[in-house]
């Protein structure tokens, strides 16, 4: 049994490191400079054509989602004629 934990301890420790194998390059100050440009886009659109298409994307899913609610609403408020 000691035998199973030594091994389960060893293969833990070599699986697990602390080194990094791939240094990232830090580009905080370039998106950083992007940000904080005075272009005349909000925020949330500065990042580019994949902001713009979420943002209508999301926008679009809200409107048809109020929309929803609203009719189930309306056709939950009438009472059923009955037959």
């Amino acid at each position: 049994m000691w035998r199973n934990v030594r091994a389960l301890c060893r293969i833990s420790q070599r699986t697990i490191s602390t080194a990094s194998r791939r240094q990232l390059e830090n580009r905080v100050s370039e998106n950083q400079k992007l940000f904080q440009e005075d272009n005349g886009l909000p925020v949330h659109l500065k990042g580019g054509a994949k902001d713009s298409l979420l943002y209508r994307t999301t926008a679009g899913l809200t409107l048809l989602g109020t929309m929803y609610t609203v009719y189930y609403l309306l056709v939950s408020s009438m009472p059923k004629k009955p037959n």
